[in-house]
């Protein structure tokens, strides 16, 4: 089943932080998430997912079925091969190591909770991040619950000494920040933890990370001024840490994007600073120079965190939904960071790379409809199907409520 629609409603569906999103083709998929509702944060549905064309700029609705999962935060969502998988997260009883997927290249989307893994599976967690390479998940970090023992056995985990309680049972659980890798493998789906080398990160969550070829990248996530970032070979499992002068990186950050827009740059934005700052700086990190080079953009006035960023058409860095602002929260024992009701739901296109000359004319087309109604209908039926589509987006867009935000994001 699908829903459509252009109303103000349907936009105010859209609104979310903490969600999943990835781009296929021409479409923006946007699953989960939370959202506040009459000043209460609430997780979002997991029998729904939202798919937007980016190429006309509308929404739709799909209905999903089988064994959903929970209504989950922090989760971690990863797609490969037409099929999303979901792994870890808090659901509304705590953290979960559970790993649920659904084929989306099915007519009817039916989720699978994964229960026939072989291997030891993670211990539960949030907060964590993923890279996909070939036919692997591999899942870096997060925050969670181990037993003693498991606390014990681990040379990659830092507990919180002022969160530890007892779950359940008399057994003893302890909270804290991991640097664990743990692989799934998708195809013989089995679950390992390989052995990694080098210069180890610290425990971390609220990180980010990207792939690019056989190279996995993650920064921030720390209590620290500058931002770090390390690489890990995903065939030798050997970190490296890039070490550059703290003046020439970016501030220390929790809760932004890393997106690849090129074989050998990453693109950097949003987050929370470590003095509780919401930011909109973009930045551009070259993997072969290892230089961090601030980027120029129009969304500067549009701070985001807890948001998503994937990359589109021709390496735009398509951004959806996340939080405006936080809000510190005090009680009597902890300082508390919670997000505020200001979540988003729209979408901003950072253009990283010159566009080629037919998207610059299928877009000038599109911009300029009304005065060239009639050479429109001259044109191939293939070409008007396409610039059709570009017509309507600069007409509708995403952003329907804010035609003129619309006109920056794509100006």
């Amino acid at each position: 089943m699908m829903n459509t629609g252009t109303g103000v409603e349907m936009l105010n569906s859209l609104e979310r932080s903490d969600h999943t999103a990835f781009v296929e083709g021409s479409v923006l998929y946007v699953w989960g998430g939370c959202k506040s509702v009459s000043g209460t944060e609430t997780l979002l549905p997991s029998d729904e997912i939202w798919l937007c064309d980016l190429e006309c700029g509308i929404w739709e609705r799909r209905r999903m079925e089988g064994e959903l999962p929970p209504a989950l935060s922090g989760a971690c969502g990863s797609y490969h091969n037409g099929t999303l998988y979901v792994f870890g997260g808090c659901d509304p009883n705590g953290h979960t190591n559970q790993l649920y997927s659904v084929d989306l290249l099915e007519e009817c989307y039916t989720w699978r909770r994964v229960t026939d893994a072989r291997g030891n599976t993670p211990s539960p967690r949030d907060k964590h991040s993923c890279w996909v390479n070939r036919d692997r998940l591999i899942y870096f970090g997060g925050y969670g619950c181990k037993t003693i023992r498991e606390v014990n056995n681990s040379r990659n985990f830092t507990v919180d000494e002022s969160s530890w309680a007892t779950i359940g049972t008399a057994f003893f659980r302890f909270w804290g920040w991991n640097s664990e890798v743990n692989v799934f493998d998708t195809h013989t789906a089995t679950w390992k933890e390989p052995e990694t080398h080098g210069q180890t990160p610290a425990p971390r969550a609220s990180h980010t990370g990207a792939t690019l070829g056989d190279k996995g990248y993650i920064c921030g996530g720390l209590e620290d001024t500058a931002l770090d970032i390390h690489c890990l070979d995903l065939d030798t499992w050997i970190w490296t840490r890039i070490d550059l002068p703290s003046s020439l990186v970016p501030v220390g950050r929790s809760m932004h994007t890393l997106t690849p827009v090129s074989d050998h740059t990453l693109f950097l934005f949003g987050g929370l600073s470590i003095t509780g700052d919401s930011l909109s700086d973009g930045w551009e990190f070259d993997t072969q120079t290892k230089t961090w080079r601030e980027m120029d953009h129009l969304h500067h006035d549009k701070p985001r965190l807890w948001h998503s960023a994937c990359r589109g058409k021709d390496s735009d860095v398509v951004v959806f939904g996340g939080s405006r602002d936080y809000v510190l929260l005090m009680d009597s024992v902890n300082i508390l960071r919670s997000p505020s009701q200001n979540h988003c739901k729209d979408v901003l296109v950072f253009q990283t790379q010159p566009y080629p000359l037919l998207r610059l004319c299928e877009d000038c087309i599109g911009r300029n409809a009304d005065v060239l109604q009639e050479q429109l209908s001259w044109l191939p039926p293939k070409l008007q199907e396409t610039v059709d589509k570009r017509v309507s987006f600069f007409r509708i867009g995403p952003n329907q409520e804010n035609k003129k935000q619309l006109d920056l994001v794509l100006d």
